[in-house]
């Protein structure tokens, strides 16, 4: 069947390149990717780069939309679809691809160029991209979601906006994967013999050449980062809080794999669960909740609300409001809005989500002296290890394989070293804990680690350097920045 398809080489610019960031907020209602213009905008004015250099920094390098037939029982359906490269500084290029009946242009774009700069922020060598199919998920068989996902990729593959050295999708809202298997197979049987064919999308199941703790990584990375955050103890002082995360009191919006894991792995840390909010409404106890039982009434129910021994919230809003110390707004964008910024109580807000607070709202919260965690660091902990599974592919073997058994070994020919000198007898539950070669999760979950750390970093010397800088995400973005003009001007496209 013949398809309606537009590639658009560097479209025209949607915002100046360089403004005064409140005045763009002030102007009206801005669209998700004129949000992420504005706040570009504001940590631009702290930088000395060039403004055509600013320019190509913000806008979409490649937009392709287009349109394919369906055919099921209920007859012909034509579907939209769109992939966005945002920026070709480095390549491949990478961002998930995104199922939902309220995906639109706009959001991709917003989405792609969010992804440009949270890979910059975090060292990933990425340049920013993203995909987006306008359906919904749960209306559609497996067949169909088969037929749309393999199309889908097919007319990637016609335009080359996929592949291992190009553009390497993932998952994102309504794909997980098995969405990333059928892609992988579909890329491989268009190109036989390419021996790095399934480096062409990460979030694959493991068996598929997936890594372990990819499901779980934005969810950890989350926590890695609140984890960071409120180790400075001057920083929390000013919030009225002693330094370390343990004790918290946290409220999650959103509970699929990003909601569920930051909740399940901060309630572990000893924070108190107090509220979880999902599209159907929100439960809350302000002794904290069982991560994991609610996990499992709602999947045995299919609705969250009537939890044991829990107050239902009538709408997923309400719990936004609650108050707490920690919000994670990990569901959709614009929750946190003008309307509602001046009643959220949370002294600090870790966004799992991409774009969850307008910049309207990020003035106020600002002003109250909220401390906001953006999403361009809080939720790089999927793409940091999707990152890992592509180098998986590319290597073609797993991490671990060749030196867990060597490191086993030497790390018990030293017990035994001190078991001799020492005269004492190790356990072997002991000796187990202690000589243990580092496996693929032990090494994936290291390396976000680290990356979370080293980023937070990062962005709080540019934070900490100007003090005219005034956020947490104004200092991630001039940090994204500044490295992505490195980049370019290393290209020697830019003097």
């Amino acid at each position: 069947m013949p398809t309606a398809g537009t590639v658009r080489k560097s479209p025209r610019v949607t915002a100046p390149a360089v403004q005064d960031g409140a005045a763009s907020i002030a102007s009206g209602q801005l669209s998700f990717f004129e949000n992420v213009c504005a706040y570009f905008d504001k940590a631009a004015a702290f930088t000395r780069h060039p403004k055509g250099l600013l320019d190509q920094i913000k806008e979409c390098n490649s937009v392709y939309s287009f349109k394919f037939p369906l055919r099921s029982e209920k007859g012909y359906q034509v579907i939209s679809g769109w992939r966005v490269e945002h920026s070709h500084h480095k390549l491949p290029v990478k961002g998930g691809i995104r199922y939902s009946e309220d995906v639109n242009e706009d959001e991709v774009k917003a989405l792609a160029a969010l992804m440009t700069y949270k890979c910059a922020v975090v060292d990933v060598p990425f340049g920013g991209a993203k995909g987006g199919v306008k359906i919904n998920p749960k209306k559609h068989t497996v067949e169909e979601l088969e037929q749309i996902t393999r199309r889908y990729t097919a007319e990637l593959i016609k335009k080359d906006f996929i592949g291992p050295g190009v553009d390497v999708p993932a998952p994102d809202s309504g794909t997980g994967p098995r969405e990333m298997a059928w892609i992988a197979d579909t890329y491989a049987a268009f190109n036989p013999g390419q021996t790095d064919a399934f480096g062409c999308v990460t979030g694959k199941p493991v068996s598929q050449g997936g890594v372990r703790g990819r499901t779980e990584a934005t969810g950890r990375g989350i926590y890695y980062a609140l984890q960071e955050v409120c180790s400075y103890p001057e920083d929390m002082k000013k919030l009225g809080f002693s330094a370390g995360l343990k004790g918290k009191s946290v409220v999650v919006q959103g509970f699929g794999n990003v909601g569920y894991y930051a909740a399940l792995f901060c309630q572990e840390e000893g924070c108190p669960v107090i509220a979880i909010a999902v599209p159907e409404g929100a439960i809350y106890n302000p002794k904290g909740l069982d991560v994991e039982a609610a996990f499992q009434h709602r999947k045995e129910t299919g609705s969250i609300l009537n939890f044991p021994g829990a107050k239902n919230l009538a709408k997923s809003t309400d719990a936004l409001e609650l108050d707490c110390d920690i919000l994670i707004p990990s569901a959709l964008e614009n929750q946190i809005t003008e309307a509602n910024a001046p009643r959220i109580k949370a002294k600090i807000i870790a966004e799992g989500a991409n774009g969850p607070t307008t910049a309207a709202a990020d003035e106020i919260l600002a002003k109250k002296g909220v401390l906001v965690i953006p999403d361009m660091y809080a939720n790089a902990g999927g793409v940091t290890v999707s990152y890992f599974e592509w180098l998986k592919n590319l290597s073609h073997v797993r991490f671990g394989r060749m030196g867990k058994r060597f490191e086993t070994t030497a790390y018990d020919r030293i017990l035994r070293a001190v078991e001799t000198a020492t005269g004492k007898r190790f356990s072997e539950q002991e000796r187990r804990a202690v000589a243990h070669g580092a496996d693929e999760i032990d090494l994936v979950n290291s390396g976000l680690e680290e990356t979370m750390a080293v980023a937070y970093n990062q962005i709080r010397e540019v934070w900490k350097s100007n003090p005219k800088i005034p956020d947490l995400r104004t200092a991630a973005f001039v940090s994204a920045i500044d490295k992505v003009a490195a980049s370019y001007m290393e290209l020697g496209i830019f003097p």
